[in-house]
């Protein structure tokens, strides 16, 4: 039987846990900093085909039907004036049983935890050193406690320490110049929207998208804002829990996002966007890096949590096939939707009214375009 210890219980860390669990080969233990597993009631996520193909290997589509949703298209909405420029069909990737889902985070996250024993979580565990050189990896813990493993698995977040352990020297993931205010919503608030489908508003500058994360009238809402930071303002990361900051990024905010959405957000939080630089590879052989603490992605393609589940997947059916190296294609492909993030980030914050009527025009071109949507999204969401 082969000890794995996973570092950070979050999406990543939680799926691949469930994978290796329905393997007696291996002990599967994940070691969670905090004291709990962040839940993040209320927020949303969007999940691709490409990921509800995966989760479905542990029975994802039991999850309650009322407990999440399945949009057919993504409207497309000028800002300026909220008028429809759009639509897209997403439901074109779907099949019988993998369709495009939103959902709160939470459902996702206790469906994760559901299917593991009790016991594979420990909390309060945060790495403080790491030995590399024994056969067996040694894990040191800030309480005095250790463990050994066969195989090290690091899926810590965006801020992995853990990674800059193992690497002997701090990774840091790369400011976007962007923050996100994120919050939720009820339906009978919203006007001049199709509720059954998800709505992507493009300004200048800034970029919202409004969705369903279930069947009981419940709406997330994200807005992008483009916004350049100090190196002292993000050292201090307690200005994003600062109630005049986030009054400031709602002030920027509601001079594109009409005011009747912005009075009736609630749980609003904001916080700056941390993109990956680079995808650093582990040089011992049975170290591997999972989730955000791989490669974080910029937020414009809704492949956070479906990009997560992949990578957690490729390494799980490595490890079954006994290979220890699956990163290069891996990388390949996530610089693939890194590119194409970025340049929807690029198209969705245009300024130049003559631009934007370009823009306008190609995209209500583009989503017509079978040939180029199946290159473009295709690529993507069916992996």
């Amino acid at each position: 039987m082969k000890n794995i210890a996973i570092i950070g219980a979050g999406i990543s860390g939680l799926y691949i846990a469930n994978l290796l669990s329905q393997n007696s080969n291996y002990k599967v233990t994940i070691y969670e900093k905090n004291g709990y597993v962040n839940l993040e009631k209320g927020y949303g996520i969007q999940l691709s085909v490409n990921s509800i193909k995966l989760l479905n290997q542990i029975n994802f589509q039991k999850i309650r039907i009322e407990d999440k949703f399945h949009p057919n298209k993504l409207d497309f909405y000028s800002l300026k004036n909220n008028k429809k420029i759009c639509d897209l069909d997403i439901s074109m990737f779907n099949s019988t049983d993998t369709k495009y889902t939103t959902l709160q985070r939470s459902t996702l996250i206790n469906f994760l935890k559901d299917g593991l024993h009790e016991n594979i979580i420990h909390y309060n565990k945060k790495v403080i050193k790491i030995n590399e050189e024994a056969e067996n990896k040694e894990v040191s813990f800030e309480d005095g406690s250790s463990v050994k493993c066969d195989y090290l698995i690091i899926s810590d977040g965006t801020f992995s320490k853990t990674k800059s352990l193992i690497a002997n020297k701090e990774i840091k993931p790369k400011y976007f110049n962007s923050i996100a205010l994120r919050a939720t919503i009820d339906q009978d608030t919203l006007k001049g929207i199709n509720p059954e489908n998800i709505s992507l508003f493009l300004g200048s500058n800034l970029h919202s998208v409004l969705y369903p994360v279930n069947s009981k009238g419940q709406f997330n809402f994200i807005s992008i804002l483009r916004k350049k930071l100090s190196t002292k303002e993000l050292s201090d990361y307690s200005l994003f829990e600062n109630k005049d900051f986030t009054t400031s990024i709602i002030s920027e905010i509601s001079k594109q996002v009409a005011s009747e959405t912005i009075n009736n957000l609630r749980s609003i939080k904001c916080f700056p966007i941390f993109v990956g630089s680079k995808v650093h590879e582990p040089k011992n052989k049975n170290t591997f890096i999972i989730g955000d603490a791989f490669f974080a992605l910029p937020p414009t393609f809704a492949q956070g949590a479906s990009q997560s589940i992949e990578v957690a997947h490729e390494l799980y059916k490595n490890l079954e096939n006994e290979k220890t190296q699956f990163n290069s294609e891996r990388v390949k492909r996530v610089r693939m939707i890194d590119m194409k993030s970025k340049l929807n980030y690029f198209a969705f914050h245009l300024s130049n009214p003559l631009i934007i009527w370009i823009r306008n025009l190609i995209i209500q071109k583009l989503v017509k375009n079978e040939k180029f949507i199946n290159s473009y999204l295709g690529k993507i969401y069916k992996d």
